[in-house]
């Protein structure tokens, strides 16, 4: 269980994406996420957790999805974009980056983080596309991503087909409300009732459904010094 169990595809889109808080309460906020879905996650996002949104967003709305990355080759490599995009401090690929400035805007320091990251292995090698979904927001990287990542502007491409995300349990690890409000980790026994989704087994005939953390904890208990697992064998198996 882990990169090599969600091998990319044709079609597949796995993005990691910021917000933008446009409520004159809470205007500046900003939420790093992964989606596979962003019109769909924005939806979520704007109607609270009833809705399948995040506890951090509920009830401070209205949320603008302002700058996407994308083009990673596995729903993994893009949630451990989003932890070590939402926890700079704690990555040690990030400990050259300073912390946020006491003048610094969260949307500035947010970016700033993502620059850096773009620049440092191994996303430095990954073919990802930083795409722009508000042009009047856009800023200079600095420094700029490498050579080999492309900007672009406007709504990702279409995504995979229906019949396709049905055959495959992780096509869509975002949770759907109706489904998933109650849902449990397999693990730790607490709900997925966050903004952070279920991972789910690959294998045909294992239902097993965990928080990342909680696998991550598992599949490292014998490399203890490590932050993020490579691989594991799946503990539903």
């Amino acid at each position: 269980m882990g990169p090599a169990g969600d091998a990319a595809r044709p079609g597949r889109f796995f993005g990691v994406y910021l917000l933008y808080c446009l409520n004159p309460r809470h205007r500046g906020r900003v939420y790093v996420g992964f989606t596979v879905n962003p019109a769909r996650r924005v939806q979520q996002h704007n109607g609270g957790r009833k809705k399948g949104g995040a506890w951090r967003t509920s009830g401070r709305g209205p949320w603008e999805m302002v700058l996407i990355v994308h083009g990673f080759p596995s729903a993994v490599a893009a949630l451990r974009f989003e932890w070590a995009w939402q926890h700079p401090h704690a990555s040690r690929r990030l400990a050259h980056v300073g912390p946020r400035l006491r003048s610094e805007a969260a949307f500035a320091f947010h970016l700033r983080v993502l620059a850096h990251m773009l620049r440092a292995p191994p996303w430095a090698r990954l073919p990802l596309t930083v795409r722009w979904l508000r042009a009047d927001f856009r800023r200079e990287l600095c420094p700029p991503p490498p050579p080999h990542m492309p900007l672009a502007f406007g709504p990702p491409p279409p995504r995979a087909s229906a019949s396709r995300r049905r055959a495959d349990p992780l096509a869509d690890p975002e949770s759907e409300p109706d489904q998933d409000a109650e849902a449990c980790c397999a693990l730790c026994a607490r709900s997925f009732q966050d903004e952070e989704g279920p991972l789910c087994c690959p294998h045909s005939g294992c239902h097993l459904r965990a928080h990342v953390i909680c696998l991550a904890e598992e599949f490292l208990q014998e490399e203890p010094g490590q932050l993020l697992p490579l691989e594991g064998q799946c503990p539903g198996a």
